[in-house]
């Protein structure tokens, strides 16, 4: 063999060799670390991996990996390589209010997002039976005749749904005692007995329980979330403006990878993903289980997570406003 055919031969043999390193991304199983425990919102991501597997060629796990209010999740994911082959499942908790709060040391920027997955609008419901308030109007102006009366839970005391609920009282200028619960389930219960007088729901537990519960008012200003919660009124349509519009989706999530990241993975991974969330079945699915496609765009990402921490601390300044009320009394 001539000298050129020797060196032909040895390019071809190192391609071959060199093959696996230049492999087209992802030549293996993706996982998508989820920051809670195991339930119905977790099982909307799964609709989502499922769907984004598929166009990928490969599998996508959700793994629940709960604790510090979402912050353990993405301490495991940040320790993974930046490859593409582990997803933060991004939540507002994690995301923005834990580095608010000093109990973590990212930011959002820290962060490459594909696409905004689904949110999963809270709602203020009452007795399916109550007769005092018919709809959101009524129950203002009953707490604006009895203040602090009335008896509520956002579940957990300090956590998203309270923040939320208590602004919106706080623009109402009107206040009622708090009941928090580490579980929502147990709120429910308290409610139908009547140890409770409304409680802020989420789609999971309206679906469950619709039959003993009456939607007064979906906190959140997209259309589809009033479809979770079979045609009940937004906010907005009783006049209330809480200044919170990059959260009134409440808890939508953004799917997201290491800053680092290869810009040609990225591109992979969020062409397969868009594909997904606007595909009419993928959405379909979702909306039967009550979480609303977002369809925030990744260039749409700094626009509306940017913002958040103002809203956020206009909700904690919200919380202390409730409270200085119920310890005056």
């Amino acid at each position: 063999m001539n000298l050129s055919g020797k060196l032909t031969a040895l390019a071809l043999g190192t391609a071959v060799l060199a093959g696996p390193a230049f492999a087209d991304f992802p030549e293996r199983n993706i996982e998508n670390i989820y920051p809670w425990a195991p339930g119905a919102t977790m099982a909307a991501s799964q609709v989502i991996a499922d769907a984004l597997g598929t166009e990928l060629g490969v599998n996508i796990s959700v793994v629940s990996t709960p604790g510090a209010g979402g912050v353990k999740a993405f301490e495991a994911a940040l320790a993974r390589p930046a490859d593409g082959y582990t997803i933060f499942d991004g939540y507002v908790a994690p995301l923005v209010l834990q580095p608010m709060q000093g109990n973590a040391d990212w930011s959002y920027e820290d962060y490459t997002p594909l696409w905004s997955a689904t949110s999963n609008s809270f709602a203020i419901a009452v007795r399916a039976d109550e007769d005092r308030f018919e709809d959101f109007t009524a129950l203002v102006a009953y707490m604006r005749d009895n203040p602090g009366e009335l008896r509520y839970s956002p579940g957990s005391a300090g956590a998203l749904p309270h923040m939320v609920a208590a602004k919106v009282m706080q623009v109402e200028d009107v206040f009622a005692q708090l009941v928090p619960y580490p579980e929502i389930d147990v709120a429910v219960r308290d409610m139908r007995g009547g140890v409770l007088d409304f409680m802020v729901t989420n789609p999971g537990v309206y679906n469950i329980n619709k039959a003993d519960m009456k939607i007064l008012a979906v906190l959140s200003d997209l259309e589809d979330s009033s479809k979770t919660y079979d045609g009940a009124p937004l906010i907005g349509s009783f006049g209330v403006e809480t200044g919170m519009h990059d959260l009134s989706p409440m808890g939508w999530n953004w799917w997201l990878v290491r800053k680092e990241t290869p810009e040609d993975v990225v591109a992979t991974l969020r062409e397969a993903m868009g594909a997904v969330v606007n595909n009419p079945d993928v959405q379909a699915k979702l909306l039967d289980m009550g979480y609303v496609p977002t369809l925030f765009a990744p260039e749409q990402y700094a626009d509306i997570v940017g913002p958040v921490a103002a809203e956020l601390q206009s909700g904690i300044d919200a919380i202390d406003w409730e409270k200085q009320k119920l310890d005056a009394q």
